[in-house]
């Protein structure tokens, strides 16, 4: 696959975007690359490797996140998500939390985007995947205009194959993580104009969008869409993603279909010694503004989560939503 042909990914997401999550998503979009939630070099190279990076052959084409800021660290860990079979390796420059500030990676790498390169160099040498970067547009006190294009330049120098942008600052001094998703405000003209700079780079954009409509107007502009939030709670817009934005034919989800898939994926990981809510927990928001959405949610918040549930919690859940759906028929 071109990398070209990304137009479409789910953006990794801490605590969000597990293999499980995964699994979800792959089921409502053939086309969209997912991404891993980030995972640090160091843990990579020295932790339980299967744990932190086993993944469904299912879910492909799927991306791991890595972070870091020493190149050879993360040409190692690349090599290793490589050989687990991953799609692409992504060097995170955007996260804004505390604590990758302390490992000195993460956003806070926007500041030295000399190193930046360096680390892109070493993994492009390490992995025959492609090695690309989501970063924001700026951090604190930096000028947007003149600290992407440093940044951008230098990766692109340095071979990186496509740059995901945030198109928000992150302020590292004042505003909480959660803060930094919501706050600072979207710019998404600046990520344009980093296309217009860069006619021949792929490009993609980030960040409060919500709508496969949105998706389209920004493809007008960038080379790819990177859905967050909206992808997480409201999963079933990715079941039009495929059609829109690839021209693949339309199609409706099979609910049905999906939940039995759901289910029996939930009961093979109870039995290698899982939980029903490290699965369930990823799809509260499945029927999202449809008739029975409310009860699936509830029951999928309290049944599920309980110690010794099953796979049938789902199918429960499942035909309240039809019993509902069957009411606003009569």
């Amino acid at each position: 696959m071109e990398y070209q042909d990304h137009k479409l990914s789910i953006a990794p997401m801490m605590d969000w975007t597990d293999r499980h999550c995964r699994f979800l998503h792959r089921q409502l979009t053939r086309k969209a690359l997912l991404y891993t939630e980030m995972v640090v070099a160091d843990a990579v190279i020295h932790g339980a490797r299967e744990r932190l990076l086993g993944f469904s052959p299912e879910e492909h084409p799927v991306a791991l996140q890595l972070g870091g800021s020493d190149p050879q660290k993360l040409a190692e860990a690349a090599r290793i998500g490589e050989g687990f079979g991953y799609d692409e390796i992504n060097l995170n420059v955007g996260c804004p939390s505390d604590r990758v500030q302390s490992g000195t990676f993460g956003a806070c790498l926007m500041k030295t985007p000399e190193l930046v390169a360096e680390c892109v160099t070493a993994m492009k040498l390490a992995v025959k995947i492609p090695v690309t970067v989501k970063c924001r547009i700026g951090v604190d006190q930096q000028d947007p205009e003149v600290a992407l294009d440093a940044l951008a330049d230098r990766v692109f120098a340095a071979g990186v194959d496509a740059l995901w942008v945030h198109a928000r600052k992150a302020w590292l001094d004042g505003l909480s993580p959660k803060e930094n998703r919501d706050i600072p405000p979207l710019d998404y003209g600046r990520v344009y104009r980093l296309k217009e700079r860069n006619p021949s780079q792929f490009i993609g954009i980030n960040g409060g969008i919500q709508t496969l409509d949105e998706s389209m107007m920004h493809l007008g502009q960038v080379n790819g869409v990177m859905l967050g939030r909206a992808a997480y709670h409201t999963p079933g817009i990715l079941a039009g993603a495929d059609a829109a934005l690839y021209g693949e034919p339309a199609r409706e989800i099979d609910f049905e279909g999906l939940i039995d898939t759901m289910a029996a994926y939930a009961a093979r990981h109870i039995e290698q010694g899982g939980r029903l809510a490290h699965v369930t927990r990823h799809m509260v928001g499945l029927f999202h503004g449809q008739p029975g959405a409310r009860r699936f949610r509830q029951i999928l918040s309290t049944d599920a989560t309980r110690v010794g549930a099953g796979p049938e919690i789902l199918h429960k859940a499942f035909a309240a939503v039809e019993l509902e759906r069957a009411g606003q028929a009569a």
